[in-house]
């Protein structure tokens, strides 16, 4: 069995760290460069740097601050923000990421997920999925969560897998920075109809909230932003505690 994957999450907005609540009311969680280095060296298994408001200001990630993060880390690394044509994930691998993380333009031109994975390789091409739930059903969000579309989670994260996405990244908009638990019942029916890797995000505020998304919810990988930015979880200590509890994690 494959080991599960901690992931600490880099929002970045004018060129900081920021953490917010339900996608609203963000404030500064410090230097992208020096937090990515700091969970390098702590032993996180990836690190997602996502330009929260590229896609809504209608501009790039910034190529620059992606080399200085990539420049400081030893692990693979995912970026996402303003990525709508294949230009944008060349010049952000050529910048040092691994992966690219897309969203709103995957939802406008599906097609862009095939052209990534035919012309990068499957494993580049991550699918980011903004979902909130409403009366039972999980719509997709479009621009950092500001607008609604018609398509509905699970619909679309199938899609995108038989599209050839490498692996896909949910993030509850009704759990995000609210700290009590991840949304472990939409994350194992996920886990069920999809045959790729699943990132479960959204919720994390204590440890058991991790061993909760890989033990009920299924996910092969957990992301998190506020409890490592603040100092309230530290990553060599979860995946001690993980560990303990019969979870595979590399320590």
């Amino acid at each position: 069995m494959l080991a599960k994957r901690i992931i600490p999450c880099l929002d970045i907005k004018d060129g900081k760290t920021v953490k917010g609540t339900n996608f609203e009311n963000l404030r500064n969680a410090g230097d992208p460069v020096e937090l990515g280095k700091l969970y390098s060296d702590q032993g996180a298994d990836e690190l997602t740097f996502l330009d929260i408001t590229a896609s809504f200001e209608g501009r790039k990630t910034f190529t620059d601050m992606v080399k200085k993060v990539a420049a400081n880390i030893s692990i693979p690394f995912t970026v996402g923000g303003g990525i709508n044509e294949l230009k944008d994930v060349e010049r952000l691998l050529s910048a040092g990421a691994d992966k690219v993380s897309i969203n709103s333009s995957a939802i406008k031109n599906p097609q862009l997920i095939e052209d990534i994975a035919k012309n990068f390789g499957q494993q580049v091409c991550v699918v980011a999925i903004d979902a909130k739930e409403s009366n039972g059903i999980w719509k997709c969000y479009l621009n950092g969560g500001r607008v609604e579309t018609d398509k509905t989670l699970f619909d679309w994260a199938h899609e995108a897998n038989e599209r050839g996405a490498g692996e896909i990244l949910f993030t509850s908009m009704n759990h995000d920075g609210v700290k009590e638990g991840y949304a472990n019942e939409a994350l194992a029916r996920l886990s069920d109809i999809l045959s790729i890797p699943l990132i479960a995000s959204g919720g994390a505020g204590c440890m058991e909230d991790f061993y909760d998304t890989f033990n009920e919810g299924k996910a092969d990988a957990a992301l998190a932003a506020s409890v490592f930015h603040f100092g309230e979880i530290k990553i060599p200590e979860l995946k001690e505690y993980l560990c303990s509890r019969n979870i595979n994690v590399r320590i």
